[in-house]
C-alpha cells in the first residue's frame, strides 16, 4: 500500500528541511500526494510559527512545487490554522488543518505542547493546580475549531496528553476529561470535518502511540467518521513515519481512511 501525507511542516516555520527537500524525500518514497501545512503566525509565539513575510514566501515556494511536479506528484498548498490566529488569509489555501496549540487563562498565554514543565506551571499558577480547568478550557477551543477556521481536518484531537508517558499532570480516566473530551467530539461531529491518526509525536519521541487516543478512535468508528494518516512531519526523514503501525489501528477500529486530498474535500466541502 501506497501513503500519502498533508501534514508537513518546512524551514519556513519550525521545520528543518526546505519544500523541496520534503517533497523530493516524498516522492522517492512513493507519495502520490503531499500537502504543506506551516503554522499559522501567531505574533505572541513567534519561535516556531510562520511570519507574514515568510508565509508569502511559503506559498510562493509552494506553488513553484506544485508546477516542477506536475504530472508526477500533486502537491497542495495547505495551512494548519491555530485557533488564535487571524483567519483573513485562509481562502489562499486549498485545505486547512485546524489546531490548538494554546491557552489563555485571565489573559495568561500556555502552551499546551511546549514541553511537560510549561503545561504544569501554567496549571499550578493560572488554574490554581486545577488541571482539569485546563483541560477543559483546551477542549472548549477544539470543539469549536471548525466555527473558527472551517477547517478541513481536525489537528492532534487530543494534544494535550503529549506528555502523558512521561508526567501525570493529566489524567484522562478523570470524569471531567472524559466529558470535556466527549464534548468537543460531539461539537465536531456536528460538522464535515475529518480527523486524523498522528504520529508526529511519535517521531520526535514523545510518545510511543498516536494521537487521538484508542477511546476517541473508537468513538469515531461509532460515529462513521473518516480519517487520514498524518505524520506531523517536521523533517524530510519522518514524512511517513509510523503509518504502517497505525494502520493496525485502522484496521482494528474499522475506520473509512481517506487517502487523497480530493476524498478528503469530497466530504468536508461537499456541500
Amino acid at each position: 500500500m501506497s501513503f500519502n501525507n498533508f501534514h508537513m511542516h518546512t524551514k519556513y516555520c519550525d521545520g528543518a528541511n526546505s519544500p523541496k527537500e520534503m517533497a523530493d524525500s516524498a516522492f522517492a518514497l512513493g507519495c502520490r500526494e503531499i500537502g504543506f501545512s506551516g503554522h499559522s503566525w501567531l505574533e505572541f509565539d513567534p519561535m516556531w510559527t510562520m511570519e507574514p513575510d515568510a508565509t508569502v514566501r511559503y506559498r510562493e515556494t509552494v506553488t513553484a512545487l506544485k508546477e516542477d511536479y506536475e504530472g508526477e506528484m500533486k502537491i497542495f498548498l495547505g495551512i494548519e490554522q491555530d485557533y488564535c490566529s487571524d483567519t483573513d488569509d485562509l481562502p489562499l489555501y486549498e485545505y486547512v488543518i485546524g489546531g490548538v496549540h494554546c491557552v489563555f487563562k485571565d489573559g495568561n498565554y500556555i502552551s499546551v505542547d511546549c514541553d511537560a514543565e510549561t503545561q504544569r506551571r501554567g496549571v499550578e499558577e493560572w488554574y490554581g493546580g486545577d488541571a482539569m480547568a485546563f483541560v477543559e478550557d483546551y477542549y472548549r477551543m477544539v470543539g469549536d475549531l471548525y466555527r473558527k477556521t472551517r477547517c478541513d481536518i481536525v489537528a492532534h484531537f487530543d494534544l494535550i496528553t503529549k506528555f502523558l508517558e512521561r508526567d501525570d499532570l493529566i489524567d484522562v480516566t478523570d470524569p471531567r476529561y472524559v466529558k470535556a473530551q466527549n464534548d468537543a467530539l460531539d461539537r465536531l461531529f456536528e460538522t464535515p470535518a475529518v480527523f486524523e491518526i498522528n504520529t508526529g509525536a511519535i517521531s520526535r519521541g514523545y510518545r510511543t502511540s498516536p494521537y487521538p487516543s484508542e477511546a476517541v478512535l473508537e468513538r469515531l468508528a461509532e460515529a462513521k467518521r473518516p480519517v487520514i494518516l498524518s505524520s506531523d512531519s517536521h523533517a524530510a526523514g519522518t514524512i511517513l513515519y509510523g503509518f504502517e503501525e497505525a494502520m493496525h489501528l485502522v484496521e482494528k477500529y474499522d475506520l473509512d481512511l481517506l487517502t487523497t486530498m480530493e476524498e478528503v474535500l469530497a466530504v468536508t466541502r461537499s456541500e
